[in-house]
């Protein structure tokens, strides 16, 4: 028995062959075929003569998904909100807090969905079901996924009546408590059910059967099969695009978390929308500089500025090569920094055992030496005794969707890195 694990992208459609024992028996990829993207699976598929093989697919093509979270309290269940949404592999593009006076900044996000949260189980209503109210008065018609305070849910379902609801369990059940499991699972069901079949990608219904999740979610996964690898340290992952920069973590075994606050959830993810290799490279300079790992008249703003006005920029000479590398070291640093700000800096008791350095950048590097070496100098502690390794392959995103699907072996023996 193979799986053929697919990731439709917004430019490229990649596929990896797995057989049942974790091997990994080959990788194609192919232009992303808008407005038939079922054009580019065939071709990927017929590349690794994968035509019997399961298929297992995520996409974040047509922009992946935008959500928004409406909240209670900012510092409990709007936190609480946020943290499910990075770990549901969502862009979040909006966050309020309190009774929202209107839906405008809600709609200016244009966001695909909708999480509505607010108040612990039994504890206040008022807030969550004044949301609810705005939401329909202002006939919002992008999907809602409902996780708040259970007392409250027929209450907010009568008002939302003729919206499109995913009720779910609380993300908040109790002070310090968070549950993500749930609404993880609602908003990737939302996804699927509500949002892939209305980006324009494909004719038919076959593509919309075939996706499973969002990509970021399927990587996620990964990193928490990799975690659980690990006896007791910490998986972090930093992926380098051209547009953000994405940092995932996961943690085998979490410290003890203070009742008063809100717990993380083990595995998360950021997005830096600021900063990648090429749309956003002069993001990375600007930053490196205000956090001082870079002198303020580097030669390096020309070159970002050169690769901003030059999207499609292959470099062809090894210094063109060796300034790729240096801003990627760049981007790595600061996603990082920022993730382990967002995270309180926890990354379990010991730190990272393993970091994974993702992205095409790292993938055709000669070596990544220099770059384990600046992060090391600059990250610190977090990365005194961790391996570091490059998802040469694409691998994390299969397994994720290998694990989703229940070939857990599957996916444990795929990332034996």
């Amino acid at each position: 028995m193979t799986f053929l694990c697919l990731d439709v992208g917004s430019t490229w459609t990649k596929g990896a062959l797995v057989a049942a024992d974790g091997s990994l028996v080959g990788t194609a990829q192919h232009e992303t075929t808008p407005p038939e993207v079922l054009d580019g699976v065939a071709a990927v598929t017929a590349a690794l003569s994968a035509s019997s093989a399961e298929v297992l697919a995520c996409s974040s093509a047509g922009g992946g998904l935008r959500l928004a979270v409406v909240g209670q309290e900012r510092l409990v269940s709007t936190e609480a909100g946020h943290r499910v949404a990075l770990s549901a592999g969502a862009k979040v593009v909006h966050v309020s807090a309190g009774e929202i006076p209107n839906v405008h900044a809600v709609r200016a996000a244009r966001p695909d969905v909708v999480l509505l949260v607010g108040g612990t189980d039994g504890g206040d209503e008022k807030v969550l079901l004044h949301n609810a109210t705005k939401l329909a008065l202002a006939r919002v018609k992008v999907p809602i996924v409902l996780a708040g305070n259970t007392s409250a849910r027929s209450a907010a379902l009568s008002i939302l009546d003729g919206r499109t609801v995913v009720p779910t369990d609380n993300v908040l059940p109790d002070v310090g408590e968070l549950a993500p499991g749930p609404a993880r699972a609602a908003i990737r069901e939302v996804f699927l059910s509500h949002v892939i079949g209305g980006k324009g990608l494909s004719r038919g219904p076959r593509f919309r059967e075939l996706v499973r999740t969002v990509t970021p979610d399927a990587v996620l996964s990964g990193v928490a099969v990799l975690a659980a690898q690990e006896e007791d340290g910490a998986v972090l992952v930093v992926d380098v695009g051209g547009a953000t920069t994405d940092v995932y973590s996961a943690v085998s075994i979490l410290d003890d978390t203070p009742a008063a606050t809100v717990a993380l959830p083990p595995d998360r993810r950021t997005v830096e929308g600021d900063i990648g290799m090429r749309v956003s490279a002069p993001g990375v300079i600007a930053e490196a500089i205000t956090e001082r790992l870079l002198p303020a008249d580097t030669n390096l703003t020309e070159k970002a500025r050169d690769r901003n006005e030059n999207v499609d920029f292959i470099p062809t000479t090894d210094e063109e090569r060796e300034t790729d590398l240096r801003i990627a070291e760049l981007a790595a640093t600061i996603a990082i920094r920022r993730h382990l700000r967002m995270i309180g800096g926890r990354l379990g008791p010991k730190g990272a055992a393993t970091l994974v350095l993702s992205g095409g950048v790292f993938r055709h590097a000669p070596s990544t030496a220099r770059t384990e070496k600046s992060l090391r100098e600059t990250l610190g502690p977090i990365l005194r005794d961790a391996r570091v390794v490059v998802d040469h392959e694409g691998r994390l995103g299969p397994a994720g969707l290998l694990a989703q699907a229940g070939h857990q072996a599957t996916a444990a023996a795929l990332l034996r890195l």
